[in-house]
């Protein structure tokens, strides 16, 4: 039996697959024993719905940011702006980063990596923690948040290959895993040679859940451990107490 509380750091409760049964969702997570949930956000307008979803719910914690996909200078320059003005309010940047499947072309990666280097400067101004996306641009992500300084980094659902993640744990980077796990012998290889000491749960609701095209909820975290546990060859509550731990070491006091 899992004794320590579960933390999700990373999750969209703001998408609309939540709509019509979010409080019931958030609930449910609870139960399955998380004391605490970051609300991530891609746009303004995520991270203005996320605060009034967490309203009067202290579980609930905070993120903004800019999501690669919407990469543009003026829209990053209003999440800065945003960024600056609700800070005291905010656990983290994110999620910010790179995704270089949805830029094919020179120019459109160049913006990415130019947003992300304000973010990582942001960050260092702010004292606030990166939440970064990765995807099909593991090295170029790594390599810019190393380039322009990035302190506190939590790589979210990583994909790329386990040498450039260990140059990641190198510079004390995180790692969170996502609930796909349970279902991704490519994951499972990945994350047995990344060490416990830089690894944390997400849900990365409403997607890569433990079951191909159904919702992803944040009570699924749980089903994570034992697949870690089991790369590990440690028992689930050490493991649990580990993860639990690490977001608190990497987060702050905020989950009790």
């Amino acid at each position: 039996m899992i004794q320590h509380g579960l933390i999700d750091t990373h999750a969209h409760l703001c998408d609309e697959r939540f709509n019509i049964d979010r409080d019931l969702v958030i609930q449910r997570a609870f139960k399955a024993g998380v004391i605490g949930i970051i609300l991530v956000a891609e746009t303004i307008e995520d991270a203005q719905l996320n605060s009034q979803i967490a309203q009067n719910e202290k579980r609930l914690h905070l993120a903004a940011g800019l999501y690669p996909g919407y990469a543009d200078i003026t829209k990053a320059e209003e999440m800065v702006s945003f960024i600056r003005k609700n800070s005291e309010n905010l656990l983290a940047i994110g999620e910010v980063g790179l995704d270089f499947q949805l830029a094919r072309q020179e120019n459109e990666r160049s913006i990415q990596i130019e947003v992300l280097k304000q973010f990582i400067s942001l960050s260092l101004e702010l004292n606030l923690p990166l939440n970064v996306h990765s995807r099909a641009a593991a090295k170029e992500s790594v390599d810019t948040l190393l380039k322009y300084g990035a302190k506190k980094v939590q790589l979210h659902a990583y994909h790329g290959k386990h040498k450039i993640a260990l140059q990641a744990v190198e510079a004390n980077f995180f790692f969170s895993v996502p609930t796909s796990i349970v279902r991704s012998p490519q994951m499972q290889d990945l994350f047995k040679k990344i060490p416990l000491s830089h690894l944390m749960l997400e849900s990365d609701s409403p997607v890569l859940g433990p079951e191909v095209a159904v919702r992803n909820e944040p009570c699924n975290i749980a089903k994570s451990i034992p697949i870690i546990a089991d790369l590990k060859g440690l028992p689930t509550n050490k493991v649990a107490e580990k993860l639990y731990n690490n977001s608190v070491s990497f987060y702050g006091d905020h989950f009790t």
